[in-house]
């Protein structure tokens, strides 16, 4: 199905694919079925509520990173809830323990001090703890999970053994945006390691950071890996894809403001990628805009820059088969996952419209934002 592009909708604007959607989920539903592993969606990556019935049948619910998002999922997905924190505050534990199946903590210490207080609220909770490997390839630092110093999961040489009584399984989280490779190796590290623990578990959580959307993505070594590592121990399986579920789902549709000339010739915006695609920024990547190349790859180029005061406040350079003129659309593509659940109002700029088009074609607006949202947030 070709990307909407010629639309009236609202400016800025980001538009969901409701069929791209599917055809992602079809394939995360493949994996399910052929591998006997339960699939969550990371709500940290995706959280478009609304489009949740689409996912529903597909998934076996979602994990979540604190009370926010715990209360999300049990509100709108109704389906298994798994809740991970760095630390927990102690006046939302009960609550986040009421709504979830699965809690895990990130320390033998948050372990020790919450673990009865989240049983006597929930006795059908199952308590596990994050654990870091100490092997990593993700391609970025400030994405690695198992760098140097990093504070999430307890390592081998803090595990401790006295939470095991109540422990019924472990949760690793290692990769970013990476391959089924990346997965062997890291999961031939957390069995060297951990793999003394492993058989007294009900469960073992493989964490997100799994491309298993993306174009070339070898499906069937996860499945193998899967089965293997499920035959191996006895244990439940589960994965937690955020990134995965909105992979090339939908766009950020943008309206030209205005040209400037300082050197080169600068598109500004009525979009930003500091407050609606911070990723450009902190990753940093470069989004492909639809019908554009590399800055001198086509006859006009331009720097495309934001609508706020940041100085900085810049998408890149990218050049055009024609002139771009002010009241133009230009349409980021893949701009579904950590966009929306990373966006902010910083300097006022609105919040892009949020919009699906429904496997029929039609286009349904689903939240506009305003003035008051902006004032909201703030007191």
């Amino acid at each position: 199905m070709d990307i909407l592009t010629d639309t009236s909708l609202p400016s800025p604007c980001w538009l969901l694919n409701e069929h791209l959607l599917i055809e992602n989920l079809k394939t995360i539903s493949y994996i399910k079925q052929q591998s006997g592993a339960k699939i969550l969606l990371a709500l940290k990556g995706y959280a478009l509520w609304k489009s949740f019935p689409t996912l529903i049948p597909y998934l076996d619910g979602c994990c979540a990173s604190g009370l926010h998002e715990a209360k999300l999922a049990h509100e709108t997905f109704a389906k298994e809830v798994h809740t991970y924190a760095p630390a927990f505050k102690e006046e939302e534990l009960e609550e986040i323990a009421s709504i979830s199946h699965h809690l895990v903590f990130n320390s033998p210490a948050q372990f020790k001090r919450f673990a009865k207080q989240a049983k006597s609220v929930n006795p059908f909770l199952s308590l596990g703890i994050r654990v870091n490997p100490e092997y990593s390839e993700a391609p970025k630092e400030i994405y690695n999970p198992c760098g140097l110093n990093s504070r999430l999961g307890t390592t081998i040489s803090h595990f401790d053994t006295h939470i095991l009584d109540d422990c019924e399984g472990l949760h690793f989280h290692a990769l970013c945006e990476q391959g089924a490779d990346a997965l062997e190796k890291v999961l031939h590290v957390f069995e060297e390691k951990f793999g003394t623990y492993i058989p007294k578990m009900k469960w073992i959580n493989f964490g997100g950071g799994h491309h298993i959307t993306r174009q070339g993505y070898d499906i069937e070594k996860l499945i193998h890996l899967i089965k293997q590592f499920k035959t191996k121990y006895n244990v439940e399986v589960y994965l937690e894809p955020g990134e995965a579920i909105g992979w090339e789902t939908g766009t950020l549709i943008t309206t030209v403001l205005d040209i400037v000339h300082n050197g080169m010739e600068i598109a500004i915006l009525d979009s930003s990628a500091e407050a609606h695609m911070p990723d450009t920024i902190i990753m940093p990547y470069r989004a492909d805009v639809l019908g554009s190349g590399k800055a001198g790859e086509k006859p006009y180029t331009y720097r495309l820059a934001g609508n706020t005061c940041l100085a900085g406040d810049i998408m890149g350079d990218y050049s055009f088969d024609q002139p771009l003129q002010v009241g133009d659309k230009l349409t980021f593509l893949d701009q579904m996952h950590y966009t929306m659940v990373k966006a902010s109002t910083f300097n006022g700029v609105k919040l892009p419209s949020i919009a699906i088009e429904r496997v029929n074609g039609t286009i349904d607006v689903i939240r506009e934002f305003g003035h008051e949202d902006f004032k909201n947030r703030l007191s």
